[in-house]
């Protein structure tokens, strides 16, 4: 890869910006204040916050009390509606703001949050986390005193909508769980069906299972018998809120799920970079949204000084760096949930069987306000299991989900909070040890030049079952323990030179055996990055840059040599197929957004030749696989005897010749008879939405969204990009990305799309997205020189 300067990230108009900006005001009315100063409750000491060209706020107290609170206050300034609206739906507090209609999903969402001992929780994090929590949702709350007193500065959305932020007790930032990415409850009902439709040998096409194992039917469970409405619950505990227009009524309806989301994150020893010092790299690919899911801050005081993404909702960072030490997350896929099944008590529908006898289920009855009415009370059961997601009375049976984020000391992400001021390789470890969700590989490097990998996530024991299949709650089948961080692997300074994560296995033999989860991403992401990395013992800043934006698919390369081997160009046969083989030889399996090929590959892929790969090698649950596992599709095409029997490479053969030809039709269809004019960015497109799209006009859309801009690469690609088979709207990836130069802070770049503000009347709003799309940075400026020099915005909060 090209050595180059970081500048070359930065647009020619920003480096303009640099050049010539002074402090300017705020824009728009949503944080409007002229003056530039804001009197804060609960302030001991006045805050310096300096927002600067990109909208990085970059936060300076006196002592961690007031900065935390200060991080609480800005968030609010900067996101309120986004953070408000993760507040109401976590806490079940949808209803008070709009009504009766959402009184089934403020039910869903109250019973997977957090119950349990409140002293055992805060003790989980750490002694100052309860704190920390406290002043982070003090400064919430004091940003809304604020507003009391300047209600002209209430962000749109809530005039719109016609309802008031609501305030923040410190408990709401740890008892809401259900933000957290969820693990495996849907693959069990998934592989249920399947095996019920046409036996668990079938559900090798929808997911393969790594490290290598045949599951079995638990004994006691009817895959049948699973009804077909047993997550819907859980879905709407689950899933974000969107706004749309009902009967004549604005209504909140949760989303739909997003496309696969994980994450990429590398650290470099400095023997392999050019500086001799450490690089780290971090891109967590989440679902796409305007505002952007992730928030850039930095948090400086005598004490700390940190900076880095996290939850716009959340104090602290969850990756970035504190001066010393960097880090880096991506999911790390141990199973952390199982769905339980029960017989009931047919005298008794409230008690279960358990053991030798019967059990009562507990039951809890809350008060949900609603806007314009009285409140109603919900009631909510649970077995010892967990909330009670779906009782089927005809057949006598109870459903209930246990999920480890409901144990003490498990809130996504809050955890990281332990990152605040570890200063080496133990000590960060040590922080890892009660990591609860998500699991996660953390990767580490710090100024003395030490590199790591620190995998968290207390994950269940399960001594007799896999966690793969719903499994009887009669007591079989329990949970006997928990591993913790000190049980699971590590890696420090490793031979390689380098430590590289992408969702992919990557237990270690030794840990292969202990039944921690079998359900991961495909590999692929980790192998083009590893290639990369394994080829570049010079490394750059911007050699890392380039990799997070690389966008070469291994499987697309695999699959071009199958073609080649099948001889689909010489046999003629069908012409379309000839001409499609002829066209995709030679190409270099680079997914760019003005690739014609990667245009071709991919509508042949996910409209042709994944469906009839499904059909052909699970006929009777064709309709119950949504797509196949990747991994599995080209198992199937280099070792064709092994899927399709006597005759499997002829049988092979012919599924690439027909589908190749049926996929070229399509995108003749899609993008016109002349293959020199197509581009893969016409198909695939980014579109950053504000959940209130819905209910927008025309003119109010183009203010609230972002997009649609071309778009290249695959959820195979280092460049992440998940899309919808159907529309080819890409549905997640990465948002933030950074690049940290270790010891040399000064020297790291970032960018988070589609900006770092909530409001869409401030440039900060939108002015990444284009940037982002170029696979650009801007400088993520850490000394206090770097952030006054980029400083655009002045704003000093003192006490009130």
């Amino acid at each position: 890869m090209a050595k180059s300067s970081v500048r070359r990230y930065l647009p020619a108009t920003l480096l303009a910006t640099l050049l010539t900006t002074t402090l300017l005001a705020p824009s728009g009315t949503a944080v409007a204040n002229p003056d530039g100063e804001y009197a804060v409750t609960g302030l001991t000491e006045p805050v310096e916050l300096r927002v600067d060209n990109w909208g990085v706020p970059h936060i300076y107290a006196n002592n961690n009390e007031d900065l935390f609170l200060a991080q609480g206050f800005n968030a609010a300034r900067d996101r309120l509606f986004q953070i408000d609206l993760w507040h109401r739906r976590g806490l079940g507090l949808l209803s008070e703001a709009f009504g009766p209609k959402y009184l089934e999903q403020d039910r869903a969402a109250r019973m997977f949050r957090y119950r349990g001992d409140m002293q055992e929780e805060w003790r989980s994090y750490g002694p100052e986390a309860k704190q920390i929590a406290t002043q982070f949702a003090n400064g919430v709350n004091a940003y809304l005193d604020w507003l009391d007193d300047n209600p002209e500065a209430l962000p749109e959305e809530f005039r719109k909508l016609d309802y008031r932020p609501s305030r923040w007790q410190p408990e709401d930032i740890v008892q809401i769980r259900s933000h957290g990415l969820t693990r495996n409850v849907s693959d069990e009902v998934d592989r249920a069906r399947i095996a019920c439709a046409a036996g668990l040998e079938a559900d090798r096409v929808r997911q393969k299972l790594e490290p290598a194992h045949q599951t079995t039917i638990p004994d006691g469970l009817d895959p049948c018998g699973i009804p077909d409405d047993v997550l819907d619950t859980y879905d709407l505990a689950t899933q974000d809120v969107e706004f749309s227009e009902q009967e004549g009524d604005i209504v909140a309806v949760p989303t739909d799920a997003a496309g696969f989301e994980g994450s990429n994150n590398w650290t470099i020893s400095g023997e392999r970079t050019e500086t001799s010092r450490p690089i780290l790299a971090n891109d967590p690919h989440r679902s796409h949204a305007a505002p952007s899911l992730r928030y850039i801050t930095h948090l400086s005081a005598p004490e700390m000084d940190l900076i880095g993404a996290g939850e716009p909702a959340l104090p602290g960072v969850s990756m970035g760096h504190n001066g010393t030490v960097g880090f880096g997350l991506t999911i790390f896929s141990t199973d952390q949930d199982d769905l339980y099944v029960y017989e009931l008590d047919p005298n008794d529908p409230t008690r279960y069987r358990y053991g030798d006898g019967w059990e009562t289920m507990r039951t809890a009855e809350e008060e949900v306000p609603i806007a314009g009415q009285e409140p109603e009370t919900v009631a909510m059961s649970f077995t010892r299991h967990g909330p009670v997601v779906r009782v089927d009375e005809e057949n006598n049976r109870a459903y209930a989900v246990r999920t480890m984020w409901l144990e003490p000391g498990t809130a996504p992400y809050f955890g990281s909070v332990r990152f605040n001021d570890v200063s080496n390789f133990d000590e960060f470890v040590e922080a890892m040890y009660n990591w609860g969700t998500p699991s996660e590989n953390q990767v580490y490097a710090d100024v003395d030049g030490n590199i790591g990998w620190a995998p968290g996530g207390v994950t269940p024991k399960r001594a007799n079952y896999d966690g793969l299949l719903p499994v009887p709650g009669d007591g079989r089948y329990e949970w006997n323990g928990f591993y913790f961080g000190d049980e699971m692997p590590r890696s420090y300074n490793p031979d390689a030179g380098y430590v590289a994560t992408a969702n992919e296995m990557n237990l270690p033999p030794e840990f292969q055996d202990k039944n921690l989860g079998f359900e991961w991403a495909n590999p692929y992401r980790f192998q083009r990055i590893s290639e990369v990395l394994d080829a570049n013992d010079n490394s750059s800043v911007t050699d890392s840059a380039e990799l997070q934006n690389d966008q070469l698919s291994i499987p697309a390369r695999r699959i071009l040599a199958l073609l080649d081997e099948a001889g689909i160009a010489e046999r003629g046969g069908d012409s379309r197929a000839a001409k499609a083989a002829t066209m995709l030889r030679g190409w270099d399996a680079v997914e760019s957004a003005d690739s014609a090929q990667a245009a071709l590959f991919e509508v042949w892929r996910v409209r042709q030749l994944e469906p009839a790969f499904v059909k052909a090698t699970a006929p009777k649950a064709a309709e119950l696989i949504e797509r196949p596992d990747t991994s599995s599709l080209l198992d199937a095409l280099e070792n064709p005897d092994d899927w399709f029997g006597n005759g499997g490479e002829a049988k092979r053969d012919a599924l690439l010749r027909t589908t190749l030809a049926a996929g070229y039709a399509e995108t003749v269809k899609l993008l016109g008879p002349d293959p020199s004019k197509w581009q893969w960015g016409d198909l695939q497109y980014s579109q950053f939405e504000h959940p209130m799209t819905e209910i927008l006009d025309e003119d109010e859309q183009q203010r609230f969204n972002v997009g649609p801009l071309p778009r290249g690469g695959s959820e195979h690609t280092a460049n992440a990009s998940s899309f919808d088979t159907e529309t080819f709207k890409h549905t997640s990836g990465a948002s933030f990305r950074m690049v940290l130069d270790v010891g040399e802070w000064d020297n790291s770049i970032a960018v988070n799309t589609p900006g770092q503000s909530g409001n869409p009347n401030d440039p900060n709003y939108r002015d990444l997205a284009e940037t982002w799309q170029r696979g650009e940075y801007f400088p993520l400026s850490y000394s206090r020189a770097e952030v006054e020099q980029n400083t655009k915005q002045l704003l000093m909060l003192r006490p009130r």
